[in-house]
């Protein structure tokens, strides 16, 4: 129990702002806006240096979903560049076993845990492909100078301080199974530990470094075809990864324009296919249903509404969602908003699915390679099961939302199968409730993710509790504190076009979360 009240306010600014996980990668983004860039190339840029600051969470070797708002044209579009299995994946290499998977999502276990642990879980990347389109279409500055915030950030090697060292102590037992994850993450077999009022450690990330300088130098093209594809499948080889050439050179990210949901008088913009965005809207749909006329405040009747929109939607989404074999349905983590000084919103949702992902880290490139196998079933002859060259249900769900006053936000998460209830419910607490970013940010919330089970914030007031337990058999009370984070860990970013005014809420119990406005950093940096 976390004997303490911790509250974040919300920073305003006249101009864009930059809401991140991490302090630093909110900083490298809000730089590029003070250089003129817009909110695509503040986004890119702040999410290729998460990769840097908290690579346990995303990277080059994992993947991703992007939502683009372009307030010229009122246009809003998904870059979609999610995992896909790659076209060796032998269905027969992860027989069933006993109990259930020992990570996100409580799948049948597999033998020896491989589709979540080590060489057999790691999937085809795509977050190099899906930030390259997405400059492509939409940026305005050079590849190079995108890179080079991550670039400076992978050279100066990772600053260990205390919630660093907790992330790492966290997944230590698993990462302590693979010499080359081990040999830069727990050196000397020890967790990276600063001692009492000194310096906390740096771990060095030549290989990342050298990696991402390469991406820039080169192109993105030479992570799928070129020079470094042919370092990445050595290295994968070396470690007992079966990646192929062709599943590099087959990749491909997606990009479409969204027609956008209504949700009362509000329009929500988030990605179709197979990430978490259907279930959602499904979500937020059944909500309109049980509740027509939302009052004053969330109460005991509104959450029960929402545990019901998130059951009846995760019931459709676990049973029928998965992609078809031939590939063409359209389709743990950090997440990171932003707005500009035009009003352009991006709201990035990027992964490597677990923490440090298979736990695999590439030994030459020094890229930590994502886990996306376990974002399949692993029963046969379900929409979602293994498959060569197929897609996986995910989870991610970045929004970005337009308010009946001209108000746009967007909103995403982390958290697994967390992400989706929690922008439901934020994107409610503003459109239903009227609360700023910052309100929404602070108002307990429940947790629903495909069980019978409602898990609610100890915080919720005790009528609402007494009505949860009235209703659903299986509830159960826990506190939103630092760690474990039970409840996803989202952020919010809105942008006013008549005034220009951004504001950011960041993620309230991370200590490293940050919103970082356009203007405000320090110049002699």
């Amino acid at each position: 129990m976390e004997n303490w009240s911790i509250t974040k306010p919300s920073v305003h600014a006249q101009g864009g702002v930059v809401v991140s996980q991490h302090y630093l990668a909110a900083q490298a983004g809000a730089r590029v806006l003070e250089q003129g860039g817009n909110a695509i190339d503040a986004a890119i840029a702040a999410g290729f240096a998460l990769g840097a600051v908290e690579p346990w969470m995303s990277g080059i070797g994992g993947c991703g979903f992007m939502t683009i708002y372009l307030a010229d044209t009122g246009k809003s579009y998904a870059v979609e560049f999610g995992v896909r299995a790659s076209n060796t994946l032998n269905p027969k290499d992860y027989p069933l076993s006993s109990g259930f998977d020992s990570d996100l999502f409580a799948w049948p276990g597999v033998l020896d845990n491989r589709n979540v642990l080590g060489p057999y879980s790691v999937a085809v990347p795509g977050y190099v492909a899906g930030v390259a389109l997405a400059a492509e279409r939409f940026a305005t500055f050079s590849w190079p100078d995108l890179l080079a915030p991550a670039v400076g950030l992978a050279e100066r090697g990772l600053t260990v301080d205390w919630y660093s060292s907790l992330k790492i102590a966290s997944s230590a037992q698993d990462i302590s199974a693979f010499g080359s994850t081990q040999s830069v993450y727990l050196p000397d077999g020890q967790v990276p530990m600063g001692h009492w009022a000194g310096a906390p450690p740096v771990i060095e990330l030549t290989g990342l470094a050298q990696t991402l300088k390469q991406i820039a130098d080169e192109g993105p093209q030479t992570f799928y075809s070129g020079d470094l594809a042919n370092r990445l499948l050595n290295d994968a080889a070396s470690v007992g990864i079966r990646l192929t050439a062709e599943d590099l050179v087959d990749y491909q990210a997606q990009c479409y324009e969204l027609a956008g949901t209504a949700y009362r008088d509000a329009t929500v913009y988030t990605p179709t296919g197979l990430c978490g965005g259907p279930s959602m809207c499904d979500a937020l749909d059944a909500l309109v249903r049980e509740i027509p006329r939302p009052g004053s405040q969330p109460d005991g009747d509104f959450y029960c509404a929402v545990a019901n929109g998130l059951n009846h939607a995760y019931e459709y989404r676990l049973s029928a969602m998965g992609d078809s074999p031939d590939g063409k349905t359209p389709g743990c983590t950090t997440h990171l908003n932003v707005t500009d000084r035009h009003g352009n919103i991006v709201a990035l949702t990027q992964t490597l699915l677990s923490v440090f992902g298979s736990r695999l880290l590439l030994p030459d490139t020094g890229i930590l390679m994502n886990n996306g196998v376990m974002w399949f079933d692993p029963s046969p002859g379900r929409p979602n099961s293994l498959t060569p060259g197929k897609r996986p249900l995910s989870n991610m769900c970045p929004a970005i939302v337009s308010l009946p006053s001209g108000e746009i936000f967007a909103v995403g998460a982390s958290g697994g199968r967390r992400i989706v209830s929690s922008c439901m419910q934020l994107i409610s607490f503003m459109a239903d409730f009227g609360m700023s970013p910052e309100e929404a940010m602070h108002q307990p919330r429940i947790d629903v993710g495909g069980s019978d089970h409602v898990l609610a914030d100890e915080a919720l007031d005790g009528s609402i509790q007494s009505a949860l337990q009235d209703v659903f058999e299986d509830v159960s009370m826990a506190q939103h504190g630092v760690y474990p984070s039970l409840f996803g860990c989202p952020s919010i970013a809105s942008v006013s076009p008549d005034s220009g005014c951004s504001i950011g809420a960041a993620f309230v119990t991370s200590p490293l979360a940050a919103a970082v406005a356009e203007g405000s950093l320090d110049k002699s940096i």
